[in-house]
């Protein structure tokens, strides 16, 4: 259960610069899973997130867009909003995620927009809905993040 009634609102100088935190946290890691995924980072702010991935590259043997692609997309779109709400001296890390396919997408683009189910002072949760070209719903999605103090000198 979150504690949103306690849970103070971040002052503006508590929050990084979006675009420049966005940055930021897919510098850490240039090789990460994120970059090989080809996952297009297009909106950032706490409260909703837009990302593309391309299925090609990401299917399984059928030529379908692999169901674990579409949970990579929503962990990391709920992972740096989570992040993002968080703020500064904050470290987030994965707490649970699911998902629900609902019908493949065999080329294209998939786009994953994140909205924030509940965000507080210790869990962030957020629904992700991938989506094809179309707009048909591929996936719906929920992560759970928790927030902790980031270690010293992180």
């Amino acid at each position: 259960m979150t504690d949103t009634t306690d849970a103070p609102d971040p002052t503006p100088s508590d929050r990084p610069d979006l675009a420049a935190g966005v940055a930021a946290l897919q510098a850490m890691n240039p090789n990460s899973l994120m970059h090989r995924m080809g996952i297009e980072v297009l909106e950032a702010s706490a409260e909703r997130l837009v990302a593309t991935m391309p299925v090609e590259g990401n299917t399984q043997p059928y030529g379908l867009l692999h169901g674990g692609a579409s949970v990579v997309l929503a962990e990391t779109l709920g992972s740096i909003g989570a992040a993002l709400h968080a703020g500064l001296g904050k470290a987030v890390v994965g707490l649970d995620i699911n998902a629900t396919h609902h019908r493949a997408a065999r080329s294209g683009l998939v786009t994953g927009v994140a909205t924030p189910v509940s965000l507080g002072r210790t869990l962030a949760c957020y629904e992700v809905v991938v989506s094809d070209e179309d707009g048909k719903r591929i996936c719906t999605s929920r992560i759970t993040c928790l927030i902790r103090d980031a270690a010293p000198g992180a």
